[in-house]
């Protein structure tokens, strides 16, 4: 089996290395992943001037770029096949509910899924790797399980384990994307030079945390598994946006 691995928080990353150490038991691994954290990069692409890969040691790579430029690169080009699954992560920090629109984690993923493989994208809830080896043995168990009874392909599955160790963890759940309120205010200060600069504020808080979704979950120490797609089409608003237009266009 030949596996691709790549991350935001770039190659160096604890989380990545421990993920691709587990998951080698089941193939071949190659990892393509970010020189720099790209944290909130989403799915961006690096149009405007090219892209540099340096292999720093047999089948890791890193890119001066986005994690879609790190996969993207990987499946047109780098790697001789396509790769049989597509994992992202671990990410230090969770990629719950609004947040999948920013993470480079999801994004990663998201990319194998679009080239039609089946994707992961790994994340440990809160920041720190004071459980990384709990994270990346619930990662290996879910790809072991994947390998044993295939789901229909493409597919994308985004995870968030708890941060805590293996025997506190309740189990597995699917679970639907959560929402969060409005990210808090910018950070307004004044650099040396008397200019003003603002720092992004953090995320809100979980505003639909109710059963069901992926913050319920990792708050109750469940291993958040919600399937994505890509598809962002508002169905349900299709004939009122349809009557409108027609509306001023007869």
């Amino acid at each position: 089996m030949n596996i691709l691995i790549s991350n935001d928080d770039g190659y160096l990353a604890p989380g990545i290395q421990e993920l691709a150490r587990r998951i080698r038991r089941f193939g071949n691994v190659t990892v393509v992943a970010p020189e720099q954290n790209h944290s909130g990069a989403s799915n961006s692409l690096t149009l405007n001037r090219p892209l540099s890969v340096r292999q720093v040691q047999e089948n890791v790579f890193f890119v001066n770029g986005t994690p879609s430029d790190c996969v993207h690169i990987a499946l047109t080009g780098l790697l001789p096949q396509k790769p049989d699954i597509v994992l992202s992560g671990i990410n230090c920090g969770q990629n719950m509910g609004d947040d999948v629109l920013y993470s480079g984690t999801v994004a990663a993923a998201m990319e194998g899924f679009l080239f039609g493989c089946p994707s992961f994208a790994f994340s440990q809830v809160h920041s720190g790797w004071s459980c990384l080896d709990s994270a990346a043995e619930v990662a290996e168990y879910i790809v072991d399980n994947f390998i044993k009874s295939p789901l229909p392909a493409p597919f994308l599955l985004n995870v968030n384990i708890p941060n805590t160790t293996i025997d506190q963890l309740s189990g597995l759940v699917v679970t639907r994307l959560g929402r969060r309120h409005a990210a808090q205010s910018v950070i307004e200060q004044v650099n040396p030079r008397g200019e003003t600069i603002y720092w992004l504020g953090a995320a809100g808080d979980a505003r639909d945390s109710t059963q069901g979704t992926d913050f319920w979950a990792t708050s109750h120490n469940y291993v958040s598994v919600t399937p994505l797609q890509v598809d962002m089409t508002n169905y349900g608003m299709l004939d009122t946006v349809r009557t409108w237009c027609n509306s001023f266009q007869s």
